[in-house]
This record gives structure tokens, C-alpha cells and sequence, in this order.
């Protein structure tokens, strides 16, 4: 068993308490569930837990564009009729609405996901995770399919100041539009997206011709997918591709996206993958002994999201969970079964064994384009984001920083809200 500070997550209550609306698809209530199964099986003693920094907007203003990341600071709910022109300019409505709370909701989970880069950058550990984090669609000036922010493409970005290569790989139902966007033109990011491609599904991009242009050119591998497919089909296809893309492409760390919504059964998915199926992607990853950000993404139906991604915590712990789920506070959830185990789907599988042999040729043919890792020279480390520190003795003692905020900058060993200290347990079911 690894040491316990080998792996580091990343948690904030706070994530799970924000309402995308009544009849939104997404829930981020789900993370409080996964936190709270990932507690109840005692994972939390094996790992380092920390809570993000909230990501301040010149962070996020890496990657997105100084006045997208003003509008969604300046943005609520009282005010957004004052902004039509900007809601359409920017793509909030119906699919990505303004609640309350958003810019920190925002924050949270992109503040996870470059704190876990820097651990790993760092050399503090070997695994990261940050289920909150994978918001794959948003783009650069706009927000797409429930994204605003793209953490994946921050993480990305702070690994590149350490890493020539960095290996980006996507389960999610979804084509990762939104990273493989951002790197379309580089040969220093190579994005892998496996999803369901046709019928007008969202986002209608990953086509398996898709594969960079410029100096990406053969760095962008889509696995474009039909409805249906299973746990042989899906993992069989992935271990051939990304055991090809590793030892062709030698990156220097993988980002890994564990979209759920790829799962049976999901409200938003349309595949017949079981929680083994896509666990064992995750198990196949992690054996390359590379340093490993692993967030989660999409996924509609909140108690299987919660059981996958427990799962594969323990995946990356080396742990084997009972699948007996213990007592904890969302139980009631995973009645009647309490199990571990997911109902297995029963969309009828499209994808034919030449439909498979067809796209693994294409993908394989497209890698053999790259001869060798590409020559990118190393240039000096910039270095970590610039955060000033705070003088207390310059403060001002009338408003001194509230006990609350004090504790958000503390990183302790037993971070893990449990009882008094759980902002969700009293949640409703949203």
C-alpha cells in the first residue's frame, strides 16, 4: 500500500450545495453523496484531503477571456435581466443557467483542479482527484453543456509548466470539445476522447476525422462511438488505443475525465457500461505509474454517479470495497439494494465488431503519423501562480478575516466534514 500522502483529494461542501434549477439535469448535490460514500468506506484514512483555494479570477483568466470571467463574476440571478445582450453573448440560459452562487461554484472546482496540477507538479503526489472538477465544455468566451469554467484546460496548463507532454483522456459520454478546442494547434497536449458521436447528440463535434491541425496535427484522437456499448467492447478498444497513445506519445502526466453519464442507466446517456467496466479504465491508466489528475465530468443519475466514482477512489488506493454499501448520511438513496452494483443497461448495442475494428484502424493509422514524441525544447519553469500573502498587521481589525474564511485557508489532516461541520447533511433532496 502506498503511503497515505501519495494521493491527495480535493473536496469543498460547499460544491455540492449550489442549484443549477428545478428541471436541470445536473446536480451537483451528487459530490456531497460521493464524499459522504467515499467516508462511510473509511477512504479518507488513506488519503491526503484538502480543501481548493478558490481560483482567482486572473487564474481562470489564463485560459478564458478577462471579460467572460467579469461577466460571471458580476453575474446573479436579481440582476441578469439587466443583461440579455451578455446571457446570449456569453451562452448562459436554459442548459447553463445563472444561480446563485455560480462564480463560487466556479471557483471551487477549478480552484481543485489546478491545486491538485501543483501537488503534482511538485512532487507532493503521485495521484490527484478532484471529483467536482471535468467541466469539459466551456470554452474560452462562453459556457456550453452545464461548463463555465474549464478547470480540465487550467489543470492542463499548470501541468504544461512542468511537463513537455501532457496525455489528456475522456470517458464521459460527451465528446471533450472544450479541451480538445483548446489544444488543437499544440503537439504538447494530446487529448483522447471516447463518446457517443451522431443523432444530433451534444455537442456534435469528435468525429474520429478529427485530428488536430498545425502543429496538432495527429494530437487530437477521437473515438467516436454509437449507442449501447458494453464493459468488453468499450474497455478492449480503450487498452489497445491509450496503450498505443503512451508508448507513442511518452507524455509526462495524464489528466484523466471520469464522466459518469457513460454509465448504464444514466438520465443523459445512451451506453451499457457497468461501474467495472469503467473502473477498469481507470485501473488501466494508473498502472502506467505516471503522475495522475483524475476528475469527474458528466453524470444525471446521482446515486450510480456517487458509486462510480467511491469505486474508483479505491481503484486508485489499491482498495477493493465491499459492495455492501455502509450507513451513512445520504443511505437512503441507494435503496432497495444498497449495493455497490448498478441494474445493467439494455440499449441495444450499435456498435458492430467492423464498426469497432474500423475506428481502431483509423485511430491506430493516425498514430503511426507520429513517429516519435514530438521535440518540444524545455523552457524555464514560470513559476506557480503569483498569490500575495496577507499582512495581518496591515489589515484592518474591523474586518479581520471571519472564522469561516480562516478555515477554508487551512489545509488540516482531518478535513473531512463529518457531523457538525457538514454544511450538506441537512440538505434536501434537489
Amino acid at each position: 500500500m502506498r503511503s497515505k500522502d501519495r494521493i491527495s483529494y480535493f473536496y469543498d461542501g460547499d460544491v455540492g450545495s449550489v442549484y443549477f434549477g428545478p428541471n436541470h439535469p445536473m446536480k451537483p448535490h451528487r459530490l456531497c453523496m460521493t464524499h459522504h460514500l467515499v467516508l462511510s468506506y473509511e477512504l479518507h484514512k488513506k488519503m491526503e484531503i484538502y480543501r481548493p483555494h478558490k481560483a482567482y479570477p486572473v487564474e481562470l483568466a489564463q485560459f478564458h477571456s478577462a471579460d467572460y470571467v467579469e461577466f460571471l463574476h458580476r453575474i446573479n440571478p436579481d440582476t441578469q435581466h439587466l443583461f440579455s445582450n451578455d446571457l446570449a453573448k456569453y451562452n448562459l440560459g436554459e442548459d447553463c443557467p445563472v444561480f446563485e452562487n455560480l462564480f463560487e461554484f466556479c471557483q471551487i472546482y477549478a480552484g481543485g483542479t489546478i491545486d491538485a496540477a501543483r501537488r503534482l507538479n511538485n512532487q507532493l503526489c503521485d495521484i490527484a482527484i478532484n471529483w467536482a472538477g471535468g467541466l469539459h465544455h466551456a470554452k474560452k468566451c462562453e459556457a456550453s453543456g452545464f461548463c463555465y469554467i474549464n478547470d480540465l484546460v487550467l489543470g492542463i496548463l499548470e501541468l504544461l509548466k512542468y511537463h513537455a507532454r501532457v496525455l489528456y483522456i475522456d470517458i464521459d459520454v460527451h465528446h471533450g470539445d472544450g479541451v480538445e478546442e483548446a489544444f488543437y494547434f499544440t503537439d504538447r497536449v494530446m487529448t483522447v476522447s471516447f463518446h457517443k458521436y451522431g443523432d444530433m447528440f451534444f455537442p456534435g463535434t469528435g468525429d474520429v476525422k478529427e485530428i488536430g491541425e498545425r502543429e496538432g496535427k495527429f494530437y487530437a484522437i477521437n473515438v467516436p462511438l454509437k449507442d449501447g456499448i458494453d464493459d468488453t467492447s468499450f474497455t478492449r478498444l480503450f487498452k489497445t488505443i491509450i496503450a498505443k497513445v503512451v508508448e507513442t506519445y511518452l507524455p509526462g502526466a495524464i489528466v484523466l475525465q471520469c464522466g459518469a453519464d457513460s454509465l448504464a442507466g444514466d438520465r443523459l446517456g445512451c451506453f451499457n457500461l457497468s461501474i467495472d467496466g469503467h473502473a477498469e479504465c481507470v485501473r488501466f491508466v494508473k498502472k502506467f505509474n505516471l503522475p495522475l489528475l483524475v476528475t469527474g465530468g458528466g453524470g444525471y443519475t446521482k446515486e450510480n454517479v456517487a458509486r462510480c466514482w467511491t469505486v474508483e477512489t479505491g481503484v486508485l488506493l489499491d482498495t477493493e470495497l465491499p459492495k455492501e454499501i455502509p450507513e451513512n448520511e445520504y443511505i437512503k438513496y441507494f435503496a432497495p439494494e444498497y449495493s455497490l452494483k448498478i441494474p445493467s443497461g439494455h440499449i441495444e448495442n450499435l456498435n458492430s465488431k467492423s464498426y469497432i475494428s474500423t475506428i481502431k484502424m483509423q485511430v491506430l493509422e493516425n498514430l503511426r503519423c507520429i513517429q516519435h514524441a514530438p521535440s518540444v525544447q524545455m523552457q524555464e519553469v514560470p513559476p506557480d501562480f503569483y498569490i500575495p500573502d496577507f499582512d495581518e498587521d496591515e489589515q484592518n481589525p474591523d474586518e479581520r478575516v471571519d472564522q469561516h474564511t480562516q478555515d477554508k485557508q487551512i489545509q488540516r489532516d482531518d478535513e473531512y466534514y463529518e457531523g457538525d461541520n457538514d454544511n450538506d447533511h441537512n440538505m434536501d433532496d434537489v
